[in-house]
């Protein structure tokens, strides 16, 4: 019996290119705006600075503030990618032992680091001449993370 998935079961169509992953739609539209490599390069120190602080900040207000958001954060990540939502629960872990670190003075440097990362990000798309796809969906600010991670594995040679 044949084990593949096809898209449609009309006769003629089994060779037909399955659809596309949401998660590879998502990553090809964000990149559309985040092909200078100036862009990217600040998006790859900025995002993963963003995501800290939001963290940092999160944790401020109350730590389960910021657990609940990490964790609506991996059921959007595990629905996209087992990949993904792995690499992303790790990256959580990190961002809130280095927010647990900050001790006292977490708020004050989440909204310093918050305040930098977004100013580097929009030099970054003033460089590109193109708006931040989170504008048109907010989403994006959660396929960003990805979109820095996908590029990484892609060096790598993982499959996400």
């Amino acid at each position: 019996m044949d084990n593949t998935a096809h898209t449609h079961d009309t006769p003629g169509t089994a060779d037909a290119p399955a659809e596309p992953r949401k998660v590879d739609q998502l990553l090809a539209h964000y990149g559309e705006s985040h092909q200078n490599p100036r862009n990217e390069l600040i998006h790859f120190i900025a995002i993963p600075l963003i995501m800290l602080s939001l963290v940092g900040m999160l944790f401020a207000l109350h730590p389960y503030v910021a657990y609940a958001f990490v964790a609506a954060s991996m059921v959007y990540y595990a629905r996209l990618s087992a990949v993904f939502f792995m690499t992303m629960a790790v990256w959580s872990v990190l961002f809130i032992a280095l927010v647990f670190a900050m001790g006292p003075l977490v708020l004050p440097l989440s909204i310093a680091i918050f305040v930098g990362a977004w100013i580097l990000q929009f030099i970054g798309h003033k460089i590109e001449g193109k708006k931040p796809s989170f504008f048109e969906d907010i989403q994006y600010l959660w396929v960003g993370p990805l979109f820095v991670l996908s590029k990484l594995f892609g060096k790598l040679g993982i499959r996400w």
